[in-house]
């Protein structure tokens, strides 16, 4: 086996909330390979962002270790991309200049970023609107454009946060089908982390998906998910694929009696 682009051992973390302690993560470990899609998924206020927020740098952890290509960095921020479960697009700006910052805060110049990412706009659908600004996006091309600016921060993990939770069902498909389209053209060959609360979201994408117990959180769960790529929508009714989804629902279900 590889050696993980990415390991999280025996993490805790909590807060205080009116003088009183709330434990949010309890000992919580993972792993992902290189050029993995690996998914988390758990009930609402588990700590799944949580947990991002330690690996990213934005926060640090109580007790345990993160460790990037096995080894424990005393700085983290800047290391993964990071796309929040909101696009954070900047309303001043066009889809253009918005996608580009990552490039832009690393000192690479306005007229080199912009160059680079006019050769992705295609292939992230968004050809044509370079000019336009986020008001004028739909929420489907909104998420494209936050996508695009993570992945032109050419880091070899990214971190996704329900990129796809705001959408509706319809677009939301789409995406998905898209976003592992994107994925396996291997645009830097990223290593991806992705939370969810849809189970069969979690299927379709994952290579291998970990359950959350509520909090504080500890991993319920380890399903590996045995589809062939690349994947397609037609698989959702298959025999294989519907097992797999009652396997992650009972595995949910057995994590939120714990």
């Amino acid at each position: 086996m590889p050696e993980p682009k990415l390991s999280v051992t025996n993490l805790y973390k909590g807060y205080r909330l009116h003088g009183l302690p709330v434990p949010v993560l309890a000992g919580v470990s993972l792993s992902a390979l290189p050029g993995e899609f690996v998914t988390l998924i758990g009930p609402s206020g588990s700590g799944k962002s949580t947990l991002f927020n330690l690996i990213v740098g934005l926060e640090e952890p109580d007790a345990g270790e993160i460790c990037f290509d096995g080894c424990t960095r005393a700085v983290r921020t800047g290391l993964v991309g990071y796309m929040p479960q909101r696009d954070l697009l900047f309303p001043w700006r066009s889809v253009l200049d918005n996608v580009i910052l990552g490039p832009e805060m690393a000192g690479v110049s306005r007229e080199k970023a912009r160059a680079e990412a006019r050769e992705y706009l295609p292939l992230f659908g968004l050809q044509g609107f370079s000019d336009a600004y986020p008001a004028t996006l739909s929420g489907g091309m909104r998420q494209r454009a936050a996508l695009l600016r993570t992945f032109l921060c050419h880091k070899e993990i990214m971190l996704l946060d329900e990129p796809l939770g705001a959408l509706d069902a319809l677009t939301r498909a789409e995406m998905q089908e898209w976003l592992l389209e994107v994925w396996g053209a291997r645009v830097g060959g990223q290593t991806i982390l992705f939370i969810t609360h849809d189970v069969e979201e979690a299927v379709f994408l994952s290579d291998r998906v970990y359950v959350l117990t509520p909090r504080p959180a500890q991993i319920a769960a380890e399903l590996r998910i045995m589809l062939p790529r690349p994947r397609r929508r037609s698989m959702v009714t298959t025999p294989v694929f519907i097992a797999l989804k009652e396997a992650l629902l009972a595995a949910l279900n057995a994590g939120n009696s714990k």
